[in-house]
C-alpha cells in the first residue's frame, strides 16, 4: 500500500536522480522542465502548491511498509467553478516498485483526493501513445480516452502523439463506492 505526502525540497534529490534523461523528463512533464532538473526548477514547481486554496497539489508517494519514497503524482488546474483538475507528473520512480501495481494505486488515490475531498466532477490526463502500461492503467482505473492530439511534442527529431482521457465523478463512484 502507498500514502500520498505533500512533496517538498527535502523530496528534490531523489526525483532529480530519478529523471536522468531528456526523454524521460519530457515524457514525465511535457514541456514544464528543462533537462537537466535543478532544485531551482522544482522550488518554482511548488512555489503556490499544497495549501487550501492551492491550483495545484504535489505529492510523493510512499511506500507505507518500509516507508520509502517511490514515486511521484500531481494533481493540478484545479478549477473550482467547472469542478475539473489533472492529474500529471505520474512517475513510480523507484525501479524496484514497478511493475507491481503501485501506479494504479497512485492514480486511484489521487482520484479520491479530486472526487472524495475536493468534489470534483471530471479529471483529465494527457498520456504519450507508446506507453502502452500507463494507458492500460489509467484505463483499469476508469479513465476513457477522448481524442489523439497527433505529434503533439517533438524529441529530437522525432514527433510524440499523446492521448488525452479523463474519468467523470460518476464513472468513479460506480467502481468506488
Amino acid at each position: 500500500m502507498i500514502e500520498l505526502q505533500y512533496f517538498e525540497q527535502k523530496d528534490f534529490k531523489q526525483l532529480i536522480e530519478w529523471i536522468d534523461s531528456p526523454k524521460l523528463l519530457l515524457q514525465w512533464s511535457g514541456p514544464t522542465f528543462e533537462y537537466p532538473m535543478t532544485e531551482s526548477q522544482l522550488e518554482k514547481y511548488i512555489e503556490h502548491t499544497n495549501h487550501a486554496q492551492a491550483e495545484t497539489f504535489v505529492y510523493k508517494v510512499v511506500d507505507q511498509e518500509s516507508g520509502s519514497v517511490i514515486g511521484h503524482i500531481s494533481l493540478g488546474r484545479i478549477d473550482t467553478r467547472n469542478k475539473s483538475a489533472r492529474i500529471g507528473k505520474v512517475l513510480v520512480g523507484d525501479p524496484i516498485a514497478r511493475g507491481k501495481g503501485i501506479g494504479e494505486q497512485m492514480i486511484r488515490e489521487v482520484l479520491k483526493i479530486a472526487f472524495d475531498e475536493l468534489h470534483l466532477h471530471r479529471v483529465t490526463l494527457g498520456v504519450y501513445d507508446f506507453n502502452q502500461s500507463a494507458i492500460a492503467c489509467y484505463e483499469k482505473v476508469g479513465f476513457k480516452k477522448e481524442g489523439l492530439l497527433r505529434d503533439s511534442s517533438k524529441f529530437g527529431e522525432v514527433y510524440w502523439s499523446q492521448w488525452e482521457m479523463s474519468i467523470l465523478e460518476d464513472e468513479w463512484k460506480e467502481n468506488h463506492m
